[in-house]
């Protein structure tokens, strides 16, 4: 267990960069017990040093999400708030983008959050507490020349949005 029972202990996707490396520090900052999880754990290095603890997290592999929300919940007994940043774009002519490649954007974008979502909710309705922040790109209201996955950008524009 964690030194202060009342800190918030937090998980943030996509950690080793941008957004979700700024949101770590910021909430670590604020007193919070901050897990930073993402594919790359070599590139939070950096987070490891201001105290934050860093997590190998693979969201197309059900594994790595089952081992990453355990593992949490082992050491902290709760995860009071997830932060679902991790996420990427894949750009180029429709016709040039492989098929197989759409389908990975949405394995990490679309189905590994709600994948994730699904294995943090039994912990918070169990402790009757848990915020869920679901952080996504202007991608979804905006195309752009060459935005390959299209259909995804036009899903998440319509409002299928997981929120």
């Amino acid at each position: 267990m964690h030194q202060d029972a009342t800190a918030k202990v937090v998980l943030i996707t996509g950690g080793s960069s941008g957004i979700g490396k700024e949101a770590a520090r910021t909430l670590k900052k604020a007193g919070s017990v901050v897990y930073a999880a993402a594919r790359r754990s070599e590139m939070m290095k950096d987070l490891e040093n201001d105290g934050i603890r860093v997590l190998q997290l693979d969201l197309t592999d059900e594994h790595s999400i089952e081992t990453c929300v355990k593992s949490i919940i082992e050491r902290e007994g709760r995860i009071d708030i997830l932060v679902n940043n991790a996420g990427y774009g894949s750009y180029g002519a429709i016709e040039d983008v492989p098929i197989s490649e759409a389908r990975r954007q949405f394995e990490v974008n679309l189905f590994g959050l709600a994948r994730l979502t699904q294995a943090v909710l039994p912990s918070m309705r169990a402790k009757r507490f848990g915020w869920i922040v679901n952080i996504s790109s202007v991608a979804g209201k905006i195309n752009s020349p060459f935005g390959a996955c299209i259909m995804q950008r036009s899903l998440l524009s319509k409002g299928f949005r997981i929120a």
